[in-house]
């Protein structure tokens, strides 16, 4: 685990394969090269700071819906809408422990109030894998929430890798 809320690239790269394995567009060809990246940053750096990675990204996620709604009608306020929508769509995700909804929703709302996600969450010492999971689960559901949104079903996958490759090519 890194400090000071830091969390590896790579972890952040493997968080976000954790996502494309559970998202049904993702072809079997590169869900199994998701698969390995996964495993690959699990075995260099823990999947402890991998599930760290996640929490991150449900942060930059939240953060990013919360802010691209901002100002419309339509906008999600996250206490009333986005927040409980994640929460009420959790159990369609039958490995999703019920058990981790209180740290899940804290992390949400630390989200939400624009506070650093992995810093809260740090503060309760490891993240047991139950919990990763779900919010691997989370991920997925503030992604899906992204396209639906916007109405452009892999939008968000498509920015994202995006963006791991212009960071690839700056450290190149």
């Amino acid at each position: 685990m890194t400090s000071d809320s830091v969390v590896v690239d790579e972890a952040i790269r493997a968080a976000w394969d954790s996502y494309r394995a559970l998202e049904k567009r993702t072809s079997a060809k590169e869900r199994q090269e998701a698969q390995q990246r996964v495993k690959a940053a699990v075995d260099a750096y823990g999947r402890e700071e991998v599930a760290r990675g996640t929490v991150f990204l449900v942060g930059v996620l939240t953060g990013y819906l919360i802010a691209e709604q901002s100002g419309g009608e339509d906008r999600l306020d996250p206490l009333s809408d986005l927040i409980p929508a994640v929460i009420r769509r959790l159990p369609t995700f039958e490995m999703a422990d019920p058990a981790q909804l209180p740290m899940v929703t804290g992390i949400l709302m630390a989200a939400a109030m624009g506070m650093e996600t992995v810093a809260w969450r740090d503060r309760f010492g490891q993240i047991p894998p139950e919990e990763a999971l779900v919010h691997s689960f989370v991920l997925w559901l503030l992604a899906d929430l992204f396209d639906s949104l916007i109405g452009r079903p892999g939008a968000i996958d498509q920015m994202m890798r995006e963006t791991f490759d212009s960071m690839v090519a700056e450290h190149s």
